[in-house]
């Protein structure tokens, strides 16, 4: 298949969009329209990159990384989710975060004292675990939004010249995988549908331990991330909206190259294959914060795999970069299989 087969735009502009993010080829091209050319401006948006790379003082020693994101699915702790996939979007450039500046809307007629609290609580608490700093933000209750939404921007820094994209990922590379997955995606199907589960026959036990997939393992890639910047990385992305299959895609896409990838090598953790499972999810295309991709020079990649497993990190080549504009070739079993493409993430299933 093409990069863009699986992503194509709505065929007219009043053809509805599908929940999630917008379709890559509509991102494309609306991004091409917005002023983002700038000197000081050394990676901007686009498709595949998961932060920007801005020179703010020229002839520093640091550059200033940025990232701004919403969370739009989880209810509960969702302070958590919103600080750390951030942090993850910064340190897959390499950069330490620094300054948080979240935005929490609260729905009218649901918010309470105590909601607001516990949101509030759960952003210091992360940040407090990240050495993050609260810098600003805002906060409001209003009619236009029917569940809490924390939609926050994060700066951090990175040393000059040692910035890492997605676009850098070259012909020849190894793929490589930090973690497993869906570890986002099977905590909040423990979270959000428990009671569902609970009715379903499911063990009280088996989803508190699900549930804690937010914790343990964790959807933190900050140590994988940093240490893979010290070690030769060509290229790294946080696999989130859309789960793994769409963030080899976006890595792709940044770097205009194919990928040969080996399904079968991509670990999956057993009770997040069993909520998936309960709820007709692919896994592959399953929201994935807590698993990092990483494209490396064949050379370097036992020594990141060694680093990992010293941090306590399981970690597996998955495939490797292939030619510029070549396509996505997928493996299961030894045999050629269709790339998985998602139009949206399968999480949204859970709420029809």
């Amino acid at each position: 298949m093409s990069l863009l087969d699986s992503h194509m735009p709505p065929s007219t502009d009043l053809a509805p969009l599908a929940a999630g993010k917008l379709p890559v080829p509509l991102l494309a091209e609306l991004l091409a329209g917005l002023p983002t050319h700038d000197p000081q401006l050394i990676l901007g948006p686009g498709v595949g990159e998961d932060a920007a790379v801005i020179d703010f003082t020229p002839g520093s020693a640091h550059l200033l990384v940025a990232k701004s994101d919403p969370i739009t699915f989880a209810t509960d702790a969702i302070g958590y989710y919103a600080v750390n996939v951030c942090a993850n979007d910064l340190a897959v450039t390499g950069a330490t975060p620094r300054f948080y500046l979240p935005t929490l809307l609260l729905p009218a007629g649901e918010a309470d004292v105590g909601m607001a609290r516990a949101i509030f609580d759960q952003i210091g608490a992360a940040c407090l675990q990240l050495g993050i700093v609260v810098a600003g933000g805002h906060s409001e209750v209003t009619h236009t939004v029917t569940q809490p939404v924390v939609a926050g921007t994060m700066l951090g820094q990175v040393r000059r010249g040692q910035e890492i994209s997605s676009q850098g990922c070259r012909p020849g590379d190894l793929v490589l995988m930090a973690g497993v997955a869906p570890v986002e995606g099977a905590s909040l199907i423990a979270r959000e549908r428990r009671a569902d589960l609970l009715g379903r026959g499911w063990d009280e036990a088996e989803l508190a331990r699900a549930a804690n997939f937010l914790h343990d393992p964790g959807i933190s890639v900050l140590v994988p991330a940093l240490l893979a910047a010290t070690q030769g990385v060509s290229a790294m992305h946080d696999p989130t909206e859309g789960g793994v299959a769409t963030g080899l895609l976006e890595l792709a896409l940044a770097a205009q190259v194919g990928l040969e990838i080996d399904l079968d090598a991509i670990p999956i953790a057993p009770p997040a294959a069993r909520l998936c499972a309960e709820f007709g999810l692919d896994p592959l295309g399953t929201i994935a914060s807590g698993a990092l991709l990483a494209a490396c020079p064949p050379d370097r990649a036992e020594t990141i795999l060694a680093g990992w497993r010293a941090q306590g990190w399981p970690g597996c080549v998955i495939g490797r970069a292939t030619s510029r504009g070549a396509a996505l070739v997928a493996r299961r079993g030894g045999h050629a299989v269709p790339f998985p493409a998602f139009a949206a993430d399968e999480i949204t299933k859970l709420w029809g």
